[in-house]
C-alpha cells in the first residue's frame, strides 16, 4: 500500500487521531511509511475521513 498527501492538507489532525502511528501532524501531514504494513484498515479511514480529500491510497 502506497499512501501520499496531496498540496492541500490543513493540519487539522483527522488523520492523526484515526492513526497515529502512520499519520503525524506538523505544518502539514506526514506519513511514516513503514508503520502501513498492519493499519491498512486505519489509513483508509483517515483517507475517507479527511475533511479536505488530500490522503491517496493505492493497493
Amino acid at each position: 500500500m502506497k499512501v501520499t498527501i496531496e498540496d492541500g492538507c490543513i493540519a487539522c489532525g483527522a488523520c492523526e487521531s484515526f492513526c497515529s502511528d502512520v499519520f503525524k501532524v506538523e505544518d502539514v501531514a506526514v506519513v511514516d511509511e513503514s508503520k502501513i504494513a498492519g493499519n491498512e484498515d486505519a489509513v483508509k479511514e483517515a483517507a475517507e475521513g479527511c475533511p479536505v480529500g488530500v490522503i491517496n491510497v493505492e493497493e
